[in-house]
């Protein structure tokens, strides 16, 4: 009789201090936020997850009457502004805006947080759409072309990405390793200057951000062949996908989404992800994001997840098999 005594009020107990809880949170989303939010910002001031963030924190500051301080910290990979927010205070707060090169980094560096369990995925904002792009003076006029080309002479083709494990790095690697071709890496100093040395002709190709690339392709200085993503772009609506082009399968998205410290209350995370899809599905944020050369996206807590924990593991294996190190 005691024993039961002791476990029906254990179960009191126990049902009242999660009900207890469940109402301690649903006030916090209903006031939510009662001060300035901080968002992180990954990579430095004028580039693309800058612009997107910036613009992010200006409709949530309008939306909450509450202002969203970006605060940019660049370095290491983005590595460096993700590790601030793994370590924050879970309390809504702090927010990070990130690149899809987050799910490259937990395979090439040793990093101070666990990226499945100290960040929590909030939503994905916006795919900034990649084109492959070669030099004119390439006899190859789509990717079957250029796939033919690069098994008559393998080795000899140069790619040029921003860096060693970057995401135009791996993205070229994981086309070449579908499409049976041996290509030769040369690695840059950032986007631009990988892309100068293919319009002038010292690089064969590269795989590059619509934005960074439409300038040359539209004038004749590069070719553009295909775009990179799974699906086509309204950026360049008559250009075909790689995949389509002849390697089945092939698909590769930068993209530009929010995070936060992983033990953020649900509740709480779903606002912000509430008011991030409604911040980038706009008819004015469609005019101006797709006139940036960026595809507006949006997506539940649940769904960005699962394709971040996807996308981590997909890296994993292109960096393993091209035999690359932890540093």
């Amino acid at each position: 009789m005691d024993r039961m005594l002791k476990n029906i009020t254990t179960a009191v107990l126990g049902f009242s201090a999660i009900a207890f809880t469940t109402g301690i949170a649903g006030a916090q989303t209903q006031t939510y936020p009662t001060k300035p939010v901080r968002m992180i910002i990954a990579l430095a001031p004028g580039g693309g997850v800058d612009t997107t963030g910036r613009y992010l924190a200006q409709k949530m500051s309008e939306a909450w009457g509450q202002n969203v301080i970006t605060d940019n910290r660049p370095g290491a990979g983005g590595s460096i502004a993700s590790e601030l927010v793994a370590r924050a205070a879970p309390d809504g707060y702090t927010m990070l805006m990130n690149s899809s090169g987050i799910t490259i980094t937990p395979s090439i560096m040793k990093l101070g947080y666990d990226p499945h369990k100290d960040l929590l995925p909030v939503s994905l904002a916006v795919v900034s759409p990649g084109v492959l792009v070669v030099h004119p003076s390439l006899p190859a006029k789509n990717i079957r072309e250029l796939i033919a080309l690069g098994k008559s002479k393998p080795g000899d083709l140069l790619f040029s990405s921003s860096g060693q494990g970057s995401g135009q790095h791996l993205a070229m690697e994981m086309f070449a390793q579908m499409a049976g071709l041996k290509l030769t890496h040369v690695p840059y100093k950032g986007t631009a200057p990988s892309i100068t040395d293919v319009v002038g002709g010292r690089i064969a190709m590269t795989i590059a951000s619509v934005i960074s690339t439409r300038p040359f392709f539209t004038t004749g200085k590069l070719r553009a062949l295909a775009v990179v993503g799974p699906k086509r772009t309204p950026a360049l609506p008559d250009y075909p996908t790689i995949a389509e082009s002849g390697v089945p399968g092939f698909g590769y998205n930068n993209w530009y989404a929010v995070f936060m410290p992983g033990a953020t209350p649900r509740p709480i995370a779903n606002r912000v992800q509430q008011e991030i899809t409604k911040a980038v599905t706009t008819p004015e944020a469609q005019k101006l994001l797709v006139g940036q050369g960026l595809d507006p996206v949006g997506s539940t807590v649940d769904e960005f997840g699962r394709m971040y924990s996807e996308e981590i593991g997909r890296w994993a294996k292109v960096v393993k098999s091209v035999g690359m190190q932890v540093q």
